[in-house]
């Protein structure tokens, strides 16, 4: 039962300045209680409603809609997982590429109705817990939904990747970084990096080094119930490091930190245009398969 519904919008959205208080109005006509966060409620104006900030908003819902690009759903499926929350993200275009958030905006309101009837398709993506640790000293815990990716600084001084996969040695990469992606990030940095499309069904990790100084160091695909850890090596002192989190929030590194990628204990899970499939998300946004 959907009763309570968080609206978040993308900052500065302010196209939305008239659609907002028409679609707090659409459910609460289906006597659906409406929450705001801070800045959605700030940028049009809606009162009436219950405001509360962004990291609360999962405690307070029992579906979000997102009105924004894939940076904002990537920011409020962190924020849902960190409250070990299973709330669904119906997420609607108002980016760039949207291609987590792929339904277009004249597809709002059915799908709206398919998710209060109980009838919307929803996907349970897999998540990542990454752990960054300094000797005995934990730096950061946090989920991640695309990726975690290591990297090395602006200047080109070698840095050695030592990577274990389920607590068995796979290599030592000397290479500008390496990403450790879930199949919903396998179409974002890997992708770029020149690794696999993962369809976001099959419960598996890829292990894709950047720019490896071995051509042989390819990316692989491997179980997503196997533990990663990877633990830095620097040659020099003025080498550094760094690892990021979905492209949001990172850390600097230094010489011998660890840091171990697992499958999170919980799932985003993402509703999906009714009327495209996964395949017709990779043609429309990818240009998947064009000749």
């Amino acid at each position: 039962m959907i009763t309570r519904v968080g609206i978040v919008a993308k900052p500065g959205l302010v196209a939305l300045r008239d659609d907002l208080p028409r679609l707090v109005a659409w459910l609460e006509a289906r006597a659906v209680r409406v929450c705001l966060d801070h800045e959605t409620a700030t940028l049009v104006g809606t009162t009436g409603v219950r405001i509360v900030s962004r990291d609360d908003m999962p405690e307070q819902v029992d579906l979000v809609v997102l009105l924004g690009g894939d940076g904002t759903l990537l920011g409020m499926a962190d924020r849902i997982a960190r409250a070990g929350r299973d709330v669904p993200i119906l997420g609607v275009n108002f980016g760039g590429l949207g291609f987590l958030t792929e339904i277009k905006y004249d597809e709002l309101y059915p799908a709206l109705e398919s998710v209060l009837a109980g009838t919307a398709a929803i996907d349970a993506r897999l998540m990542l817990r990454a752990v960054v640790t300094r000797g005995s000293e934990v730096l950061r815990d946090t989920p991640v939904l695309n990726e975690v990716a290591l990297t090395g600084g602006s200047l080109s001084r070698v840095v050695e990747f030592g990577v274990r996969v389920g607590g068995n040695p796979v290599a030592t990469f000397h290479a500008d970084g390496i990403i450790i992606s879930t199949p919903t990030g396998s179409t974002a940095y890997n992708l770029s990096a020149g690794g696999p499309i993962v369809h976001p069904a099959v419960h598996a990790l890829v292990l894709n080094p950047i720019a490896p100084h071995t051509l042989t160091n390819r990316p692989v695909v491997i179980p997503a119930s196997a533990d990663v850890e990877v633990r830095l090596g620097l040659r020099d002192r003025e080498a550094e490091a760094f690892v990021t989190f979905d492209g949001r929030y990172g850390d600097r590194l230094e010489a011998h930190d660890v840091v171990l990628v697992q499958a999170a204990p919980t799932k985003a899970r993402l509703v999906r245009a009714a009327a495209r499939s996964y395949y017709d998300v990779l043609r429309l946004k990818l240009r998947w398969a064009e000749r």
